[in-house]
């Protein structure tokens, strides 16, 4: 499985997040080339090399009208200066997304993160989403930020995303409200449920925008995962501290239990189900197709009959054990259901790899399982699609040429 481990022994922000990223990418530079041409109103984003306490990495600079942002804590007020950025509304920041050219899955997974950070704002400050004004973070250089990092995690596409427990720094920090305490209450809100320490380092190492990209790609939290790791990718932030200010990334493969069959009854995933019977079927579909994008094992939905002989259909997802509460909450947040079910289940899984077959028509992607005494290959349907389409014949003449 493809793992992708972020280490945030040192917190996270959105520019450390989005340099160690680029790291694991073959250009990078073509990363920064392409953030620079989404036509940000006065961004413009530098990557250079960085090193802290002797470990190198990458430092990714995002700049608007020529001044780069920064968190103050209390100890250096002194170096504070202000700057009045145009306060934004939630839907400004979404129509700034939405009118970039980026796939739309990445305008999604960017709308999603800024929706995590409205909603801990407007329950600090009590009122709702839609009212919600976006001080630092919603200043353009927090939207490049966010952009970049779904940009990036696109081009990576891993299967899982594990985050380290995550040290946030203590004391207080300076903003738009006043002086706060670390973690302040909108980050506090948004690492709900992860694990979180202070230690000794006196600042906010994790920010809004870090939290919250977290918390939207995380599928799990925890100590890093047994994995072959491939490539390793270091973000450098901008203060200097006695300890190495970086945050990594870890790309490989995971190795847990390859060498042996899973054993009977083993609950490594659950399911959960709900029933609806006041839902269509496209707001049904819609449901489930975020649920997968979210990355879930399985999603499926099953006829049923409900009280008084009414029919309903029951939505059921399948996750790893441990992410039931994520997939919970999007389930609760695209339907009508007023509660999930959920159990652990157990699964015997054949060996996947993701795999290149030659075809008269050129490559085709396809996946190869196997285990059990079960080897088999099997094309990827939208390349099926795609050269039927383009060849205009049918899917079983490009099957059976292959």
């Amino acid at each position: 499985m493809k793992t992708l481990y972020i280490e945030c022994n040192m917190g996270a922000a959105g520019d450390m997040l989005m340099a160690a990223l680029s790291e694991l990418i073959p250009e990078p530079e073509r990363f920064i080339e392409r953030m620079n041409g989404l036509g940000l109103p006065g961004v413009h984003i530098e990557r250079r090399a960085d090193e802290k306490c002797g470990m190198r990495g990458s430092h990714i600079a995002v700049t608007v009208h020529g001044e780069e942002e920064h968190s103050h804590d209390v100890q250096d007020h002194e170096h504070h200066h202000e700057h009045h950025h145009h306060h934004s509304g939630l839907h400004d920041v979404r129509a700034i997304i939405d009118g970039l050219d980026l796939p739309e899955k990445v305008k999604r997974h960017a709308g999603e993160v800024y929706d995590l950070i409205a909603g801990a704002e407007a329950r600090v400050h009590g009122t709702t989403v839609d009212q919600v004004h976006f001080h630092e973070v919603g200043a353009l250089d927090a939207v490049a930020d966010v952009v970049g990092v779904c940009l990036l995690m696109d081009m990576i596409a891993p299967d899982r995303v594990v985050v380290s427990p995550v040290h946030v720094g203590s004391g207080q920090v300076k903003c738009a409200h006043g002086i706060l305490p670390v973690p302040a209450p909108a980050m506090a809100l948004l690492l709900e449920g992860a694990p979180i320490y202070g230690g000794q380092i006196r600042g906010e190492l994790c920010t809004p925008t870090g939290a919250a990209l977290l918390k939207h790609f995380a599928d799990g939290f925890g100590p890093m995962p047994t994995m072959a790791v491939s490539r390793t990718g270091v973000g450098t932030g901008s203060k200097d501290f006695e300890w190495a200010n970086v945050l990594r990334a870890m790309l490989g493969e995971s190795v847990e239990n390859q060498s042996a069959a899973p054993s009977v009854g083993s609950a490594d995933a659950s399911e959960l189900r709900c029933n609806l019977d006041d839902m269509t079927g496209e707001a049904i579909a819609f449901a489930a197709q975020a649920l997968l994008d979210a990355g879930a094992l399985d999603v499926w939905c099953q006829t049923i009959f409900m009280k008084k002989g009414r029919p309903g259909t029951m939505l059921c997802c399948l996750c790893r054990a441990g992410e039931e509460e994520k997939y919970a909450a999007l389930m609760l947040k695209h339907t009508t259901s007023i509660g999930i079910r959920w159990q652990r289940v157990g699964r015997f899984t054949l060996e996947r790899e993701a795999v290149t077959l030659d075809s008269p028509w050129g490559p085709v992607r396809a996946k190869r399982s196997h285990g059990y005494g079960v080897n088999r290959v099997k094309p990827e349907f939208e390349d099926i699609a795609e050269i039927a389409r383009h060849e205009a014949v049918s899917l079983e003449e490009v099957m059976a040429r292959r």
